[in-house]
């Protein structure tokens, strides 16, 4: 087998279909097909049953798919930092975050990062959870994710770099913006906005109520999909916005609602997330550590 094969032989697991493969590759459906049965007579058994609607992988095809997958991933990273080590530090630094990370937490060390490697290129994904920054660094040639750090992701590492302490956002004629803390009872009674159902750090926040005994009791909170968003809803007097305190959102000049701690609730980690990090580019490790430092800076 080669290493064409496994790579036309994901791709249709992937897409559930030789003819759809063949489009992507330019080339005929019998030549996907070749791969898949040259791969069968290497390894014995069937891989596909093919259906009305397209294929499928038996369950022997299921144990190569995986295998293959991360494997061709870790090859595709290795000789992309080749071709970089090979044109010096030229090259690019790709990343997925969420909508408000670049602002946070990286606008510092994109201005140093530029500086010290104006040939390099930096691109950005957005994503709209920390999952789906997972499957974008697993399924796409990315080199790092921001994200919040949860359960451990299979083929995935993670790094945390910050934690931030929770805090409510309310308007600042609201009674609770003159408290100096907020304590658990408060929250059980407030109309909260919080991240949306399914996301890490809802997942987290949900677990950390539940250990300090807070009921709902004035029914669905509203989710939103970003912190930046859940704050602004609170400055409109929509609702009390418990969110992860972000670097800059008390810096002096800043007009808007107020935000006041909620110390009995663990602070949130977050940090990047990477395929491995032993295959990452000089360039993209330079970029997370360039991040982490200004980071820290910020305390």
């Amino acid at each position: 087998m080669t290493l064409d094969d496994l790579r036309v032989y994901v791709a249709v697991c992937a897409a559930g279909s030789l003819s759809a493969v063949a489009r992507d590759l330019a080339c005929t459906q019998s030549a996907v097909s070749q791969h898949i049965r040259r791969l069968e007579r290497e390894v014995g058994v069937t891989l596909l049953e093919r259906h009305a609607r397209g294929v499928l992988p038996t369950a022997a095809g299921r144990i190569l798919q995986s295998a293959a997958a991360e494997g061709i991933g870790g090859i595709d990273v290795a000789l992309r930092r080749l071709r970089d080590l090979a044109r010096g530090e030229s090259g690019t630094v790709r990343v997925t975050t969420g909508a408000t990370t670049v602002r946070h937490f990286m606008s510092e060390a994109i201005v140093g990062f530029r500086r010290r490697h104006p040939q390099v290129s930096l691109e950005f994904q957005t994503v709209s959870s920390s999952h789906s920054a997972y499957e974008a660094l697993a399924a796409h040639d990315l080199d790092l994710a921001w994200v919040t750090m949860g359960a451990p992701e299979r083929g995935i590492e993670q790094r945390p770099v910050a934690e931030l302490p929770w805090v409510l956002a309310v308007r600042a004629d609201d009674p609770l913006a003159a408290r100096e803390r907020i304590e658990p009872d408060d929250l059980a009674a407030a109309h909260l906005i919080r991240p949306p159902e399914g996301s890490t750090s809802r997942a987290l926040l949900d677990r950390n109520f539940a250990a300090l005994g807070i009921v709902r009791t004035d029914g669905p909170d509203a989710g939103v999909a970003d912190w930046a968003t859940a704050v602004h809803l609170a400055e409109l007097g929509l609702g009390h916005a418990v969110v992860p305190e972000l670097p800059g959102w008390r810096d002096r000049d800043r007009v808007g609602p107020a935000l006041v701690p909620v110390p009995s609730l663990p602070p949130l980690a977050v940090g990047w997330a990477v395929r491995r990090w032993s295959t990452l580019t000089p360039v993209a490790k330079g970029f997370a550590d360039l991040v982490a430092e200004h980071c820290r800076a910020e305390g």
